[in-house]
């Protein structure tokens, strides 16, 4: 059965996109007149067969009958307001583990970790994501106890010293979960997808939190072992759609979710390039998409010899590019040096 894919392609910035789009000739991302596009790049699969094509807008009423309804059927998830996160948001990380790959035992105890929170949000992160478990490659399973108790000083105290300042908490254990939303925690940033654990979606399904999901294949300890895909881009968008559409049907809030592909996650560097480089596709799934490219190894793959230990220079890059293609959330390390970058760009597009 063939099955067709959207990618909004072609993009226009600033005072030109807002006059394309006054003048019908773009639509606009998001519902964001400063960033708009006039193609589309189709994709059509049918079993493992799968080809492509770029049309124009004006050229949507050509597409036979079955294409042209599901083009405007994404058309019109594509160029919507997305709930909350209409504009750039950052998510400040802070991994109060004794090993996750890039700051691990750092931020370990309550004073190093409050101070570190209040750097990111003086920086401009308008989101914490707080995690007690590495994910890193390799790492090991922590018990939910243990979990919570690495964690729970700074949760219990976080929505009283920062009430204005999104809580999200990264975690694939339902304990954890509910904990933090006892809380008060605003997102569960959950790397298995809701998978890892039985209870998790019960847990969460019916509060008023996001929920992120997030593409892994495999686990930790395994998702590095040669991972394959059909097609990694399609794939994942198959993934989405399968578990947004089972979420949805048991979750209050319908609009509360995040998308994130998991940079990383089970995937090798061509298939963390063909993510980044066609990462518009997933926009007419309808909801915020959240990238995590901060310090990851593909930076390391590229640059070789020219690597640095906190790899900002190809961190900032992916992410430029990222927001040039609509993406509304990164999860960095670096927020002030990335906050930085983004202002510069955004006022050279006029965005």
């Amino acid at each position: 059965m063939k099955k067709y894919y959207t990618r909004t392609c072609n993009f226009y910035y600033g005072e030109i996109s807002k006059k394309l789009v006054k003048k019908r000739i773009t639509l606009p991302l998001s519902g964001n007149n400063s960033i708009s596009f006039d193609k589309l790049e189709v994709y059509q699969r049918d079993k493992n067969k799968i080809s492509s094509k770029i049309i124009k807008l004006k050229e949507i009423k050509f597409q036979n009958n079955l294409l042209k309804k599901k083009i405007n059927q994404d058309l019109r998830k594509i160029i919507s307001k997305k709930y909350y996160f209409n504009d750039v948001s950052l998510m400040g990380i802070l991994n109060m583990t004794p090993d996750s790959f890039s700051d691990g035992g750092l931020f370990k105890n309550k004073k190093n970790a409050m101070k570190r929170i209040k750097q990111m949000i003086k920086a401009g992160a308008k989101i914490i994501d707080i995690g007690g478990e590495s994910t890193r490659p390799g790492s090991l399973t922590v018990n939910s106890s243990k979990e919570w108790k690495r964690i729970s000083s700074v949760i219990k105290q976080f929505k009283k010293k920062f009430p204005k300042v999104l809580l999200s908490v990264d975690t694939r254990k339902s304990l954890v979960m509910k904990n933090a939303i006892k809380y008060k925690a605003d997102i569960i940033n959950d790397v298995s997808g809701f998978e890892f654990d039985s209870f998790s979606i019960n847990t969460v399904s019916k509060k008023d939190v996001w929920k992120i999901i997030h593409h892994m294949q495999g686990t930790p300890q395994t998702m590095q072992n040669n991972p394959k895909y059909v097609n990694v881009l399609l794939d994942i968008y198959d993934f989405f759609e399968k578990k947004l559409r089972y979420l949805t049907k048991y979750s209050n809030q319908k609009k509360k979710f995040i998308l994130d592909p998991g940079i990383g996650f089970g995937k090798n560097l061509k298939h963390n390039l063909i993510l980044i480089n066609n990462i518009s596709l997933f926009h007419s799934l309808g909801f915020p998409i959240l990238i995590g490219t901060s310090r990851k190894r593909f930076i390391n793959q590229i640059s070789g010899e020219y690597d640095t230990d906190e790899r900002i220079g190809g961190t900032l890059s992916s992410i430029i590019y990222l927001l040039s293609q609509g993406v509304q959330i990164f999860r960095v390390h670096n927020v002030e040096e990335v906050k930085q970058g983004l202002l510069v760009y955004k006022k050279i597009l006029g965005i």
